[in-house]
């Protein structure tokens, strides 16, 4: 814009909004040049936002209108244990169509015992699925006809992952306890699997016949009950007015049944927890590469500034006061973030239908792509927010400088605050920022936590950027022209280091962070085990086979050491009499909550836990029900000592006091229950007997195979879980998911980078003019190549080192404050750093020095 366009309307330009608008319109007409970075950062963190918004929202839609398919009817209740009742099923069947199945961990075995494996039984009515379609390998089975092959010919559905560990087809025989039943298909798909429970093998369909017949449903076993309902009279989806009379009446008719109650408006509040953490995170790392990109955005309003010195002069020698300045040039750059957003919404929107397409039928629920309003307007805010907080400095100071002093050279900055009101404005845009990401979080302590750990990372990072800067131009030169002329660089006006240091810095650190939490916990869960954990957990043996079991160990591995407690399953209903229904503990207790909880009583203090508050009961206490609670979770559920607790045990609710606060190192591996009762409260009760074995330390893997062969055989019922098989599962699963971690990550060292380019684009002439110079004076090609890598190579140093510390010291307070997991230090998470680090400055410095190399000398030597 010349300074004869401006000069006319300066006068009411102070007056009208509308001229300040129209003076910013009139200079962007020469297009976004020097705006690129900055678009490109607002519109990598918006589209983040947009896209992990409208995914969660997608996925929720999906969870929600596709409820009765996932519950397979409008309503399922579920318990353990404890089967309907006549009077129950008679009661629920006068409100509609009633499914009836059963779920419970077993061995599935060759008919000549060489092979087993641990399986998820899913037995089922004539009636199921009651909604959806269950597919098999010889095709769909329709609703209401799942499983009549499996009726008529008394055979299993099993899933063709066990077919493989086993070496069976279909046709061969399988034994399940004790009946052997043919193979009649492999499972392909079944309507309600988002609903079930953790499974811990591959799933195996039979018959609620043929479960009566393998002698597996015992007193005690851990079986769950669940009964899937069609309302009468809902052809479709029955009104939320419906659902809620259903379940009133239910409450009426059946208060003390004990059932977990999910209706189709809700139908697996796991996964839409999972959804909701997971959103919120991604959210959160959105917002941190925004932020990380802001930095660009404050580089590209400076260099923007900064070319508009003659014309910022020249309107206020005519006139303009600095507000008038201040308010046309942020109109430009909101206007210039305004098309950030635009293009990270439009990014955002589509990468939800990318990805459904791509990996929707790998989904356990195929998302139903829709347009979220709300994720769109969320992230359009974050965008202008960002980009609010770090132009209004720069413009700030802008509107402080004296006109002579603009028309001065880089080389005699002026540094000067903003007026107060520009900081105030600062201020306000940052708390608003804040309070969005925290307001609009579930979990708020968390959000509070990331706040304000981004916000230390910003200033500890500008604050080494300048320190770096400062130290370059006072320590004394090296001897070598070319370290001594990188060290010039890095302090030099304008120059690298204050970019790169913050911007990939905050990258970095997180990725350190990450990795250094990844080596922990991976130590933890492995390293750290007990040295002698149990070889199997046992589970499903009877009262009445307890004293048989352990002699038929003892006789087959001599010197394994047995430990066993009886175990229960109950539904927690009230804390203080207040119901669950109406507590809102912090999400991490959440669980307790949730679903059935297995229960035991003792004696004595269980091994691997210590009383730390109130004393435990006396050996054949016979008074009032009491209860040990597990410490940690009685402090987030708030109760303690005197506090009355309500379970729900085969349909009947149990009161207990709590007696003592237990602390509980669940890393040993050794039997222990987040609630334990004394003996008189449930030793009534039908239940099962939970074991541990543990063989010698020399004793081979073949020993371990041979004695869950002789149990199996012996003990149908009898379920043994090899310790190592599920921690293996467990790091596999540990490991995906601190990968996606590492990914997402990753996006906010993308906005690192892009803050980097930006930067070096930034200093492009400056580093031209004095490549020219250098080559007027005879320097060669190598030497200049040599100087900029030295000053990148110092960058990359500075930088990784600096992430190295905060990552590391973020890593410590993770683990030490949050995790309570003792940190352990690695070398790769460093190597990690620095190789990143180096790639990064290494790739943009490249491509910045092949620009200089390539320069014409007289265009930079002439005078301006």
């Amino acid at each position: 814009m010349s300074s004869e366009a401006l000069t006319t309307p300066a006068r009411h330009v102070r007056r009208s909004r509308a001229g300040i608008l129209t003076l910013a319109l009139r200079d962007l007409r020469g297009g976004l040049k020097g705006f690129y970075v900055f678009v490109a950062c607002v519109a990598l963190g918006v589209a983040v936002i947009a896209a992990v918004g409208g995914l969660a929202a997608s996925m929720r839609d999906g969870v929600v209108r596709q409820g009765g398919l996932l519950l397979g009817g409008d309503v399922r209740l579920s318990r353990p244990h404890h089967r309907m009742t006549p009077a129950e099923r008679a009661w629920l069947q006068s409100g509609g169509r009633v499914s009836e199945m059963a779920t419970m961990r077993a061995i599935a075995r060759r008919p000549d015992g060489s092979e087993q494996a641990l399986v998820e039984i899913k037995a089922v009515d004539e009636a199921y699925p009651l909604v959806g379609e269950l597919v098999l390998s010889s095709g769909r089975a329709g609703s209401g006809t799942g499983t009549g092959s499996v009726r008529a010919a008394g055979g299993a559905i099993v899933d063709p992952i066990l077919l493989e560990r086993l070496g069976l087809k279909v046709g061969d025989r399988i034994a399940l306890g004790a009946l052997e039943l043919p193979v009649t298909a492999a499972l392909v798909s079944e309507p309600d699997k988002l609903t079930d429970r953790l499974t811990f093998g591959p799933r195996v369909l039979i018959s609620l016949q043929n479960l009566e017949k393998t002698g597996l449903v015992k007193p005690g076993s851990l079986v769950r009950w669940r009964y899937s309902v069609k309302l009468a009279g809902a052809s479709q989806a029955p009104s939320d007015k419906a659902l809620d009379a259903f379940r009133v009446a239910l409450d009426k008719a059946l208060p003390a049944a004990g059932f977990v109650v999910r209706d189709r408006r809700d139908p697996a509040p796991s996964v839409t927890r999972t959804l909701d953490r997971l959103r919120e995170f991604l959210t959160l790392i959105g917002l941190a590469s925004l932020i990380v990109g802001g930095v660009g955005v404050a580089n590209a309003v400076t260099t923007f500034v900064d070319r508009r010195r003659k014309v910022i002069a020249t309107l206020k020698s005519v006139g303009a006061t600095g507000r008038t300045v201040f308010a046309i040039y942020l109109t430009e750059v909101m206007l210039i973030a305004g098309i950030g957003v635009l293009i990270g919404l439009a990014l955002g929107s589509a990468l939800p239908i990318g990805v459904v397409a791509l990996l929707g039928d790998a989904m356990p629920l195929r998302p139903e792509v829709t347009v979220s309003p709300l994720a769109l307007a969320l992230a359009a805010a974050y965008g202008l927010l960002v980009a609010l907080l770090f132009v209004l400095w720069p413009l700030g100071r802008a509107e402080r400088v004296r006109p002579a002093v603009l028309f001065r050279e880089e080389v005699a900055p002026e540094s000067r605050w903003p007026r107060p009101r520009v900081v105030v404005a600062v201020i306000a845009t940052a708390l608003a920022l804040a309070a969005l990401a925290v307001l609009t979080s579930d979990s708020r302590r968390i959000a509070i936590y990331f706040i304000a750990a981004l916000a230390a990372l910003v200033v500890v990072f500008s604050t080494l950027g300048w320190l770096v800067t400062v130290l370059s131009r006072k320590i004394p030169r090296p001897r070598k022209p070319m370290l001594a002329l990188a060290f010039a660089n890095l302090g030099a006006p304008g120059g690298l280091t204050r970019a790169v240091v913050l911007s990939l810095g905050a990258g970095l650190t997180l990725l350190v962070a990450v990795s250094l939490v990844d080596a922990s916990l991976v130590a933890e869960f492995t390293t750290r085990l007990p040295k002698q954990s149990p070889n199997y957990f046992v589970l499903d043996i009877s009262k009445t086979d307890r004293q048989g079991f352990v002699d038929l160990v003892r006789r087959t591995a001599p010197g394994v050491e047995v430990h066993e407690a009886p175990m229960l399953r109950g539904r927690l209903v009230s804390l203080k009499g207040v119901p669950v229904e109406r507590l809102k503990p912090p999400p991490e207790a959440q669980w307790v909550l949730n679903g059935d909880r297995g229960l035991s009583y003792s004696e004595t203090v269980p091994e691997g836990s210590k009383v730390v508050t109130g004393a435990w009961w006396p050996k054949d206490y016979q008074g009032e029900p009491l209860v040990s609670f597990e410490a940690e979770l009685a402090r987030k559920l708030g109760v303690g000592l005197g506090d009355k607790v309500t379970v729900n045990v085969l349909g009947r609710n149990v009161t207990a006091r709590i007696a003592n606060l237990r602390e509980v190192k669940w890393e040993s591996l050794a039997i222990n229950f987040v609630m334990v009762f004394s003996p008189n409260t449930l030793r009534s009760a039908p239940y099962s007997v939970l074991a541990t074995l543990t063989l010698p330390s020399t004793a081979p893997v073949a020993d371990e195979a041979r004695l869950a062969r002789v149990i199996s055989r012996a003990y149908p019922s009898v379920t043994a879980i090899r310790v190592r098989d599920v921690i293996n599962a467990f790091s596999g699963v540990f490991a995906k998911v601190m990968l996606a971690v590492k990914v997402a990550g990753g996006v906010t060292l993308l906005a690192g980078a892009l803050v980097l380019a930006g930067a070096l684009a930034t200093s492009q002439r400056r580093r031209l003019q004095l490549a020219v110079i250098l080559k007027t004076l005879g320097a060669s090609r190598r030497q200049i190549l040599t100087l900029h890598m030295i000053e990148y190579l110092l960058l990359a140093g500075v930088t990784a080192i600096i992430a190295v510390l905060l990552g590391g010291l973020a890593a410590w307070v993770a683990l030490t404050q949050v995790m309570d997991v003792e940190p352990t230090f690695t070398a790769r998470a460093v190597l990690e750093a620095l190789g990143v680090s180096l790639a990064l400055v290494l790739a943009f410095g490249g491509l910045g020095t092949w620009r200089v190399l390539q320069a014409r000398p007289v265009p930079y030597l002439r005078s301006e």
